[in-house]
């Protein structure tokens, strides 16, 4: 049975249950394994964390670079994802956008070593950091418009430029123990409040 993609009209194959689960279970381990050792953790770590075995991995996954792609890119789905649900649940968009801040550094953070990871596949790569924007600039749009009509924040900060000034902010984080990249994002961010 097929499902159709109202933004592309093409038929996706839709995947069993038991497979979603393990796809997502691969995602949520790969994940994990990749914070607590970087990107070259042993697949069979990660697929004896997921409770799967190698070979599925490799069914999900053809090659590492695949699976780094994935993990990302079901790691910037729940960043995305993450934005409305603050802006619906918090007390003000201010709070939801340091929220969701927050969450784009923990998200940052554990990214070292993707671009080594994926320099043999080029392509991955812009695509994945095309992916990475498409998604996450307009729900940093939405977060800053809510903040900027409540009046809480700078009505001239611009979601790109505060997207990269907050990753240009943690690229020191991996390098240096004294650098703490969060209270320098903070920082940034109490910039925008309007006193």
């Amino acid at each position: 049975m097929a499902e159709i993609d109202s933004g592309s009209e093409r038929a996706v194959p839709r995947k069993r249950a038991d497979a979603r689960r393990n796809e997502k279970a691969l995602l949520d381990a790969a994940s994990a394994a990749f914070v607590a050792s970087g990107v070259d953790v042993p697949v069979r770590d990660i697929a004896a964390k997921a409770g799967v075995g190698v070979g599925t991995i490799y069914r999900h996954f053809p090659t590492r670079a695949d699976l780094i792609v994935a993990v990302y890119r079901h790691q910037i789905e729940a960043c995305a994802e993450a934005g409305p649900a603050l802006l619906a649940d918090s007390g003000t968009p201010h709070t939801a956008l340091v929220q969701w801040i927050n969450l784009f550094v923990d998200f940052l953070i554990t990214k070292h070593g993707l671009a080594e990871a994926l320099q043999s596949d080029a392509a991955a790569f812009q695509t994945l950091h095309a992916y990475f924007l498409d998604r996450l600039v307009p729900v940093c749009d939405q977060l800053l418009d809510a903040a900027v009509a409540a009046g809480e924040i700078r009505p001239e900060t611009d979601a790109y430029g505060l997207l990269r000034g907050v990753g240009n902010l943690c690229i020191g984080a991996g390098n240096d123990p004294r650098y703490d990249a969060r209270r320098l994002v903070q920082l940034l961010i109490a910039g925008l409040r309007l006193r």
